[in-house]
């Protein structure tokens, strides 16, 4: 992994704190600034503050950077000030199948990178004919008051755009939050995948986790002030090093026969590059519940968390599900999704869970892992329940 100014300088101040998690290129993906080796909340603020003015005086260094588009043609459908609805319909059978997506630095292009690297084509190949994505929008500076409800109510009006039944998708920290929705809404929805989703923290630890814990939540809070209220999409990533990805994590994430080196590699890398380099802003008052809620007191496992007014129960839930989590994924630990199948209310023979021989971005753009696991995914979906779905109201 290439470390940033800060972490080298985290790193070899506390030599006593080694942890042994490569995150490499799958922690660009999560939500968090290395705190990596921190010796304290002091040293941490003060190597903060260092950098602090080295980021704002680039304020404007990525204004050029455009969003980048995926490899299916798609239409959008609906645009809500926080996200957009994609359509990548190709037929009218069926249950609308939600791409749920995750609300963290990157953006939706994730589900669609490229040719032989697309779940949208993966999942269309296999039948899946009402395909469609949810892609969160960049932070302004007034959205810096949305919490998790705020999006939770927005992914409920696109779900009632599609007449109020779905199949959900949910990857990475899009998976909490589908979890969060299914829980809230269990009539909303006929089956419910997670890959790569974070559901009870505390059940193994991984590399994001760790790092999360031993962080204070200070840290967190000064750079969402840096911010101006958001946490900064671009500080975020610089902070880490991940604007420069390692090509040899690149392509164990990938999963590609294409050599390092080869130009085939060449043209995937730069594609990937390109996705990695454009960046979302984060609203700073979501940005901190999910620091708060999910990673320091791991609510959603423990019963705490409340949506929209309700007291997420999931002992309560009975729709089916589907989990997938990947052997070497060091931002998401395989138990930490697998926990649901004893925390949830549907019977085992209802929640199939899969563990897949790859990194955390693998589970959704590595050829292997599109190849064999998301075909079966879909071939699920597409059967109908063992009972009718039911959960409180």
């Amino acid at each position: 992994m290439h470390l940033s100014l800060i972490g080298r300088n985290m790193a070899r101040s506390n030599r006593a704190c080694q942890m042994d998690w490569r995150l490499g290129s799958q922690f660009p993906y999560a939500m968090f600034w290395p705190a990596l080796a921190a010796a304290s909340a002091g040293e941490i603020a003060s190597l903060m503050s260092e950098q602090i003015l080295t980021l704002s005086g680039d304020a404007a260094a990525d204004s050029a950077s455009q969003e980048p588009e995926g490899a299916t043609p798609g239409t959008i459908t609906l645009e809500l000030n926080s996200v957009r609805l994609r359509d990548f319909t190709s037929g009218a059978s069926g249950t609308p199948v939600l791409l749920c997506t995750p609300l963290a630095l990157h953006g939706a292009v994730l589900v669609d990178l490229a040719a032989g690297h697309s779940l949208v084509a993966a999942l269309r190949s296999a039948g899946v004919d009402r395909l469609l994505a949810v892609e969160w929008r960049s932070a302004s500076a007034d959205m810096q008051f949305l919490g998790i409800d705020d999006y939770l109510a927005d992914l409920n009006v696109l779900v009632d755009h599609l007449d109020g039944l779905v199949d959900l998708v949910g990857l990475c920290q899009g998976g909490w939050l589908s979890l969060l929705y299914a829980a809230r809404f269990p009539a909303k929805v006929r089956k419910l995948v997670l890959a790569g989703a974070p559901v009870d923290i505390a059940a193994e630890q991984s590399g994001l986790s760790a790092l999360a814990d031993a962080t204070p939540l200070a840290v967190f809070q000064g750079l969402v002030r840096m911010g101006g209220g958001r946490a900064i999409g671009r500080h975020i990533s610089r902070l880490w090093g991940a604007d420069r990805p390692d090509a040899h994590e690149t392509h164990r994430s990938l999963q590609t026969p294409a050599p390092v080196g080869s130009p085939e590699f060449a043209r995937l890398e730069a594609t990937f590059n390109n996705w990695n380099s454009w960046t979302l802003d984060l609203a700073g008052r979501y940005y901190l519940e999910v620091v708060e809620k999910l990673y320091k007191r791991n609510e959603l496992a423990t019963g705490e968390f409340i949506a929209l007014g309700q007291k997420i129960d999931l002992s309560h839930l009975r729709l089916p599900i589907f989990l997938l989590a990947g052997n070497v994924d060091a931002v998401v630990a395989p138990q930490q999704l697998f926990a649901l199948a004893r925390l949830a209310g549907t019977p085992s023979e209802s929640i199939p869970c899969e563990l897949a021989p790859s990194d955390h971005l693998g589970l959704f753009i590595g050829r292997l892992v599109l190849e064999e696991y998301w075909p079966r995914i879909a071939r699920w979906i597409k059967q109908e329940p063992l009972s009718p779905t039911s959960g409180p109201s």
